[in-house]
């Protein structure tokens, strides 16, 4: 039986399933010159590479967002909506003619 490949491309997704060293791990999320997204160091797709300025804006929308969230309590019964939420009986009345 053949041995299987450990890393590759299956339709344009990079894929690599081998054990990450420390620094294989450190040197995959910087990469000078590279783009926004670079290979995972391990598993499926592509991740953010944190030495591209556009990463961080990223990383800041999605934290403000998350902060802006955890702010607001982050339920959809809040003060703003007045759709309350009663978990009791209702009774449906199907009229067949």
């Amino acid at each position: 039986m053949a041995d299987k490949q450990s890393s590759g491309e299956i339709l344009g997704i990079p894929y690599n399933f081998e054990r990450p060293s420390l620094g294989r791990l450190l040197s995959s999320y910087w990469q000078p010159g590279k783009g926004m997204l670079v290979e995972k160091p391990f598993g499926i797709g592509y991740t953010l590479n944190l030495a591209n300025w556009r990463s961080w804006v990223v990383l800041a929308v999605a934290g403000g967002l998350y902060y802006q969230q955890k702010q607001s309590g982050g339920s959809a019964g809040s003060e703003e909506d007045p759709v309350e939420d009663d978990d009791g009986p209702v009774e449906v009345i199907v009229d067949d003619d």
